[in-house]
């Protein structure tokens, strides 16, 4: 497994742990449709929250977030489309959290609530 797949899964799974501690409701992990993909699916409230995480360990290419495509923003809701095709929501939200990784010190975590639509 890559160095960027490594770091992809652990930043996924600090903004899962920081979901649940704040009271959303677990329902999916990457997600697939097709070759789109939804990092996390959460739920609360009975929205639907679709979750892009992006992770880095520097800042050499930018915030995490900046690294967010027009394309990604239009994989990411296709595939909600077709997530949400047999379910009862009151609404949804796209969700986006970056988590920068730093030697010796605790994750910086910032979460966007709709960051997209």
């Amino acid at each position: 497994m890559s160095k960027n797949k490594k770091i992809g899964m652990l930043g996924e799974e600090i903004a899962l742990q920081y979901c649940l501690d704040n009271g959303y409701e677990f329902v999916e992990k990457n997600w697939t449709v097709g070759h789109k993909e939804i990092d996390i699916i959460l739920k609360k409230e009975g929205i639907y929250i679709f979750v892009e995480v992006k992770t880095r360990t520097n800042l050499k290419m930018g915030m995490p977030e900046s690294a967010i495509s027009y394309t990604k923003i239009k994989n990411v809701t296709e595939a909600s489309q077709v997530f949400l095709i047999d379910k009862q929501y009151k609404d949804i939200r796209f969700d986006v959290i970056s988590i920068i990784l730093k030697k010796d010190t605790e994750p910086e975590l910032l979460h966007i609530k709709d960051a997209f639509y």
